[in-house]
């Protein structure tokens, strides 16, 4: 039996204030990271950044498209479609709490 092997888009925004998944951005999912786009930094940083949202190991998430530009594709083993979804959603609905308690 293979493990699950899913594809996201991402909407990249480097150098930002703090690491966030934002939220969607049409099919693509919304991300900052703090990091610069210089050297694949902020690949890396986004890489960091799904892996902890998603809860899986940072060696199941590999960059296939976009390595110099906004819009990425990011392949990931171990975890299905909709569960991928239920996750980023959930990651973005507590930067939205968290970012409302400041105000």
């Amino acid at each position: 039996m293979s493990a699950a092997s899913t594809r996201v888009k991402l909407r990249v925004s480097p150098g930002a204030g703090r690491a966030q998944i934002v939220g969607r951005h049409g099919d693509a999912w919304k991300v900052r990271v703090t990091a610069a786009p210089e050297q694949g930094r902020a690949n890396e940083a986004v890489l960091r950044l799904l892996a902890e949202a998603l809860a899986i190991p940072r060696d199941t998430l590999e960059l296939v498209s976009g390595h110099s530009g906004r819009d990425k594709i990011v392949a990931l083993t171990g975890l299905g479609p909709a569960l991928v979804e239920r996750r980023l959603a959930s990651a973005s609905a507590v930067d939205r709490g968290r970012k409302e308690r400041r105000t």
